[in-house]
């Protein structure tokens, strides 16, 4: 259980150095993410290109967008220098936990929505109903993608800005109906479809990336506290905001450029493809989400690490409004 900060205290003594690095950090996040599409999709040479010498005269397209992401990261903090760090720690905290929100309810909407498509499109019931066109549509994940799972993500996205509460204790118990369901139709009425477990993965997924983050707000991943636990509050602050640069951050960075590194990255391509599992018509056509699952895995947990350092140098330097935490994952 948390117990959150005291956001009354928007003032603080300046800590340019620390929050110029996590806003410079979310910035220059926000520009390579913007670079990435601009590269999967117009063509635009990525900051590997930039580097490598291989971009050409669009050069400075990427360096100019990242200039400007990590210069108004920069350019923030200079704007408001006696902000409390904490204050940002939370700011950045609410804009993650959004995100996380709107993943879980995408999921939760495709989930429904592709699973029932997937049950009609292999027992016929579209047949007689639909035009043979839009028959054969149901089955092309290139129709699929854009008329079904967009409009999703996008209600899944309004819903999360309406609904504050995290869900992920309602996800758990769709999966184990999901299993159940699974176990029920195998063993009592002889029937399954390779759907049933793609469901099951998908949703199993997600529950464990997209929790992750707001696992690590709440202090619930396992830790050894060998040392750690005997450390007071400010010694705690100096190693968490060390550990979330040098083991968190760096991590992270390492999974958004491996994954979305270029056009035939792990996480690019079965996403530009709308890539679809091996059991094609009688599976779902998530499998392009799930490569995008890792790379929101990182994105969250990046964003996350950012506002767990700068609380971090707040504990570090004895500043008041110590969010006290009660750890569960020990």
């Amino acid at each position: 259980m948390a117990f959150a900060a005291d956001l009354s205290r928007t003032g603080g003594a300046p800590a340019l150095l620390p929050r110029s690095f996590a806003w410079g950090m979310l910035g220059f996040l926000a520009a390579f993410l913007v670079i990435n599409i601009l590269n999967i999709g117009w063509g635009y040479p990525n900051l590997a290109d930039a580097m490598n010498g291989s971009a050409g005269s669009l050069i400075w397209v990427p360096l100019l967008i990242t200039l400007l992401g990590v210069g108004g990261g920069i350019g923030y903090v200079l704007r408001s220098p006696d902000t409390a760090l904490r204050w940002d720690a939370m700011k950045i905290h609410g804009f993650n936990a959004y995100l996380i929100r709107a993943c879980f309810w995408i999921i939760v909407l495709t989930g429904f929505a592709d699973a029932g498509i997937g049950i009609a499109r292999v027992e016929g019931f579209f047949n007689g109903i639909l035009s043979d066109e839009m028959v054969i549509n149901m089955g092309r994940s290139q129709f699929l993608g854009p008329m079904v799972h967009f409009p999703l993500m996008i209600l899944g996205g309004l819903i999360a800005f309406w609904h504050r509460g995290v869900g992920f204790h309602w996800l758990a118990l769709l999966i184990v109906v999901a299993m159940l369901g699974i176990v029920l139709s195998r063993f009592v009425f002889s029937y399954e479809q390779a759907l049933m477990g793609d469901l099951v993965r998908y949703w199993y997924a997600g529950l464990f990336l997209f929790a992750s983050a707001y696992t690590l707000f709440e202090d619930g991943h396992v830790r050894v506290d060998v040392l750690y636990a005997g450390f007071g509050k400010t010694k705690k602050g100096f190693v968490n905001a060390w550990g979330s640069i040098i083991l968190g951050m760096s991590t992270a960075w390492v999974i958004i450029i491996i994954g979305l590194g270029s056009k035939t990255s792990i996480i690019n391509s079965p996403v530009m493809n709308l890539e679809i599992t091996q059991s094609g018509p009688t599976g779902m056509y998530i499998k392009y989400q799930m490569a995008a699952f890792l790379g929101i895995f990182a994105i969250t947990m990046l964003i996350q690490f950012v506002s767990y350092f700068l609380e971090s140098v707040a504990d570090k330097r004895d500043e008041p409004g110590h969010r006290l935490v009660t750890p569960t994952g020990h």
